[in-house]
């Protein structure tokens, strides 16, 4: 089963993603921050993350730098923010982000993304 994990301080958009994707066949974890989502990757790495880019402890564009300088399986990762600005965008893409979606989002497009990314054909 395809596990992802979703990286929000936000209990209820963390709530919303994780209600949509295991609707759509995958295993869902979730951390409240960068330093948590890294624990936890470093554990066992997931097939993707799902990040917020602003959070207490380490924000989202510092975990990705993080986890990408770690020595293993790197996985893709979408960034989701309130951040709309072509600029945010970037420095998301430059941290090591393979995508960026503005918040809201909606369910299909969430399940959309989620699929090319994953390589999954059941979203």
């Amino acid at each position: 089963m395809t596990r992802i994990l979703i990286v929000d301080d936000a209990a209820t958009v963390r709530r919303y993603h994780r209600t949509i994707l295991e609707g759509a066949g995958y295993l869902v974890e979730e951390a409240v921050n960068g330093v948590e989502a890294l624990e936890k990757a470093l554990k066992q790495p997931f097939a993707l993350y799902l990040v917020d880019v602003n959070m207490p402890k380490l924000d989202g564009y510092g975990f990705l730098r993080e986890l990408r300088g770690q020595d293993l399986a790197q996985a893709p990762a979408i960034m989701i923010s309130t951040e709309a600005a072509h600029g945010d965008r970037q420095q998301a893409y430059a941290a090591g982000a393979n995508d960026y979606l503005v918040k809201p989002v909606r369910p299909e497009q969430l399940r959309l993304h989620v699929k090319l990314l994953a390589g999954d054909a059941r979203a």
